[in-house]
């Protein structure tokens, strides 16, 4: 599209998408320099760090002392991203002296509020607001990654499990269905869109080891009804299920009968997840992946089901031939659905060809 002056072109200016030509077109250094500039910015950071911390070790001993120093380092790395104009090496320092600084705000903060639900949503507004603030995709993803886990601290500290991953899940649909409204920050909700997605792979995985992050040497988890947290966990990922579903239909305009039976699925799956964790947040990553057409999404989909599945049958009290007849059942119904949506994909291609579209 460089100089030709295309509808499509025109159409994104109009719609406020800044197009980097230049920048597009312009040589892209390999990964492995890309990865060696990482590295050093990390030993020069560490280093740094190292030698600064030789002088400041009375800096822990005082909670006042080590939240200015460390708001002093966030701030610091705010400044090195503005002005590192796309380095790896200084992109790179700057969030391991942003992790070093939000350690030491972090280590006050569990002194006086203990390992508690209120440090965990304070650490959850922390990384909010570095995810939105920061200019840097990278320690963006690196933020709302940690923000998922602070969500997984707070809540199990607060004694609702399993409620973490289907909030994440939800979010990420909400993120990923409406990027379209930020034309101007479609690099920033790409970095948000993946640390939510990388956050519920490792949320799932915890929830479906039965752990709760470190939370089992500092506190009790579980004071609360461990129903009610699979009860809400199960609303919120049958939410964002009914949620993709609907966007996903709305595009193709299907009939009446398809959209009632589309439903009637997305319901049913959203029920069944309450004996089968994760169920409701693979197929809802999956879909919103196929519907925004990003592979990482879908892997990351495909993964979250794997292991839902995968979870549910090893754990699953039945003899390894009802298992076997179940795994048949289920593939006999997989194969069924395949056939059912061709023949739906190519009733709609063909009705589109007859109607001159």
């Amino acid at each position: 599209m460089n100089g030709l002056d295309t509808p499509l072109r025109r159409q994104l200016i109009q719609a406020g998408v800044v197009l980097h030509e230049q920048a597009a077109t312009a040589h892209r250094l390999p990964w492995f320099v890309r990865g060696v500039q990482a590295l050093s910015g990390w030993l020069a950071a560490l280093f740094l760090l190292g030698f600064i911390a030789t002088g400041v070790v009375w800096v822990l001993e005082s909670p006042v002392a080590a939240l200015v120093v460390g708001s002093v380092m966030i701030v610091g790395a705010y400044a090195l991203l503005r002005r590192s104009s796309g380095s790896d090496v200084i992109e790179h320092m700057a969030l391991a002296f942003s992790l070093a600084g939000q350690l030491l705000m972090a280590w006050p903060l569990a002194d006086m509020l203990g390992f508690s639900a209120r440090f965990g949503w304070g650490l959850v507004v922390m990384q909010a607001v570095l995810a939105v603030g920061m200019p840097s995709r990278l320690h963006r993803f690196v933020a709302v990654l940690l923000a998922c886990l602070a969500l997984e601290f707070a809540l199990a500290a607060g004694g609702v499990v399993q409620v973490a991953s289907s909030g994440v899940v939800l979010a990420l649909a909400a993120l990923w269905l409406n990027e379209l409204r930020w034309p101007t920050r479609l690099s920033d909700v790409h970095a948000w869109g993946v640390g939510l997605t990388v956050g519920a792979l490792v949320l799932q995985g915890l929830a479906l080891a039965g752990q709760a992050l470190w939370l089992g040497s500092f506190i009790d988890v579980g004071t609360l009804s461990p129903l009610l947290g699979r009860s809400v966990g199960t609303v919120l990922a049958g939410v964002a299920l009914l949620w993709v579903t609907h966007s996903v239909l709305v595009r193709h305009s299907p009939s009446q009968a398809v959209l009632l039976v589309s439903y009637g699925v997305a319901l049913l799956v959203a029920v069944l997840s309450y004996g089968v964790p994760g169920l409701s947040g693979g197929i809802t990553v999956l879909l919103l992946g196929g519907a925004v057409s990003h592979r990482f999404l879908m892997s990351s989909g495909v993964l979250l089901l794997l292991a839902a599945v995968s979870h549910y049958y090893y754990w699953l009290d039945m003899s390894l031939l009802h298992k076997a007849a179940l795994l048949l059942a289920l593939g006999s119904g997989l194969l069924a659905l395949r056939w059912g949506l061709r023949r739906w994909r190519r009733a709609i291609v063909k009705r589109g060809h007859f109607d001159g579209r």
